[in-house]
């Protein structure tokens, strides 16, 4: 997923924007936009995209200051996500709200990664 700031998903919204920092939402699809079926794999696949954006925006996981997930089935699923969030952004320093939800914008997405990050939230390294 090649995005920059500004540029507009294929479903017809951003997928990434700045006011106040890198603002970036992502959900486990291929790169063709097809669901992910297994759960796990749609996790990893949802970081992944993350990662992209935000590098597209010149950020990385450590810019991260904010994270709100928003889940399908938030119970079923959350030791499996939590397992593949772990692995792909090991760090807790940022605030993280979660929200269980009935449904996202397609049938079988089962999350949603919106969060903000700041360049300069490197600065103290």
């Amino acid at each position: 997923m090649d995005r920059r700031p500004g540029d507009h998903h294929p479903a017809g919204h951003g997928a990434i924007g700045r006011a106040g920092g890198l603002r970036a939402g992502q959900v486990g699809r291929t790169p063709a936009l097809e669901v992910i079926s297994d759960p796990e794999a749609q996790f990893q696949a949802c970081w992944e995209n993350l990662r992209s954006v935000l590098a597209a925006g010149g950020c990385t996981f450590d810019d991260i200051v904010d994270m709100t997930t928003y889940h399908v089935d938030l119970h079923r699923h959350m030791e499996v996500f939590r397992k593949v969030k772990d692995a792909a952004f090991p760090r807790g320093t940022c605030a993280w709200t979660v929200i269980g939800i009935a449904d996202l914008a397609h049938p079988g997405l089962l999350v949603e990664i919106k969060c903000t990050a700041v360049q300069s939230a490197r600065l103290g390294d």
